[in-house]
């Protein structure tokens, strides 16, 4: 995953998807954060049987992936909730510390056996590889026997992780003691996204024993490792639905086509003077990032399910609230930009439209099946069901 956003970044084709930005000062405040939570956040402490690593993004101060399940386990659970990119959940703990001291001692290089070479051949970029992998495996490895040692203490039963492809030490040292891991899942899947798609199947280390899914979209629109199953547990996280402005066009930012995104914005705005083009920017994304256009309104305020829950029109280009907008009843245009092959089944099955000319705004379609996407949350019933069993 990292050397694809390294390709893909050094390449031109999309910028930084999740940009993180520190000054000295942040990075001093941070080490400070990572010193005190030895102390506060020590996760050794205290009896659990389950271990709950949420997303990072908290909209409002919700982390909305998990929100419902550390609800039912209580006190059973123990939060793992890193600061290092995020706000940490009250009451959560973490091992910040050791994270980033586990990747600052490495080597600063190691043999590829050529494949920085094979991938510059193939693409006509250069990504640094040995260096990734001097970085990354080291730092896994430390990681992987700390976090047995942390499982072991608790005699967690399971572990529920979000984005599972960048926690795959916490991953790996619960494949390790036999422990069970289910993942939630936290975005969109397609056959295109590196951290579910492996065609054929294959069998893949330190994967998830279980994707607990949205809707019964997800369940097969990848081929998932070998061994993993699939599960429906619907999702609490969407908000009513509201009263639609028959004007409001919400245009969905993400890092990596933002720029591009913006000169669509402003086409469609040109073109039919009457819609409020709204650009909702990504939470990783600045207002400083862009200078917005005339006809076109910036919005960085509240949360993007109110806003597309009141819009009538929704555009973006591979963003997971576009999913969310069609449950929210918005018709949906797809941006013909790079990153647009993940709606692709979406747009064949008429729930999307592939837009490329601005014109073509007001033709999107609604979405026929939401609850494919979304379904209504079972998760309650089907812990009890997991408690009985």
């Amino acid at each position: 995953m990292r050397i694809f956003h390294e390709l893909t970044r050094r390449s031109g084709i999309h910028g930084a998807s999740h940009p993180v930005r520190r000054t000295p000062y942040d990075k001093a405040r941070l080490v400070a954060r990572h010193l005190t939570g030895l102390v506060t956040r020590n996760p050794f402490l205290g009896s659990y049987d389950a271990l709950v690593v949420p997303h990072p993004r908290k909209p409002g101060g919700v982390e909305i992936y998990t929100d419902e399940l550390r609800t039912i386990l209580g006190d059973r659970a123990l939060i793992l909730d890193s600061g290092i990119n995020g706000t940490p959940l009250p009451g959560s703990r973490n091992l910040d510390f050791f994270t980033s001291a586990a990747g600052a001692v490495h080597r600063r290089q190691v043999g590829d056996r050529g494949i920085s070479t094979a991938l510059r051949e193939l693409t006509g970029v250069s990504v640094p590889v040995g260096s990734l992998l001097a970085r990354e495996v080291a730092k896994h490895q430390r990681l992987r026997a700390l976090y047995r040692r942390l499982l072991r203490k608790h005699r967690i039963e399971t572990v529920y992780v979000v984005v599972a492809y960048f926690h795959q030490h916490i991953v790996g040292a619960a494949r390790d003691l036999g422990i069970r891991v289910v993942e939630l899942q936290h975005g969109a899947i397609s056959q295109f996204h590196l951290g579910y798609s492996y065609p054929g199947r294959p069998a893949v280390a330190d994967q998830p024993d279980e994707l607990w899914c949205f809707g019964s979209y997800w369940t097969d629109v990848a081929d998932l490792p070998a061994g993993m199953t699939t599960s429906v547990i619907g999702t609490s996280h969407l908000p009513r639905a509201a009263q639609k402005d028959p004007r409001l066009a919400v245009f969905l930012s993400q890092g990596t086509i933002g720029a591009e995104l913006l000169h669509v914005a402003e086409s469609v705005a040109k073109v039919d003077p009457s819609l409020d083009v709204v650009f909702r920017l990504h939470p990783s994304e600045r207002a400083s990032d862009y200078t917005i256009p005339a006809g076109v309104r910036l919005s960085t305020d509240g949360s993007t399910l109110d806003l597309l829950a009141s819009a009538t029109y929704q555009v973006g280009v591979s963003t997971t609230a576009l999913f969310e907008g069609m449950a929210l009843g918005c018709r949906t245009a797809v941006a013909n930009l790079p990153g647009h092959e993940y709606l692709a089944r979406p747009i064949t099955r008429g729930h999307a439209l592939l837009m490329t000319s601005p014109n073509q705004l007001t033709s999107a379609p609604l979405c026929s099946t939401p609850e494919a996407y979304y379904a209504p949350s079972t998760l309650r019933s089907g812990l009890a069901a997991d408690q009985a069993e």
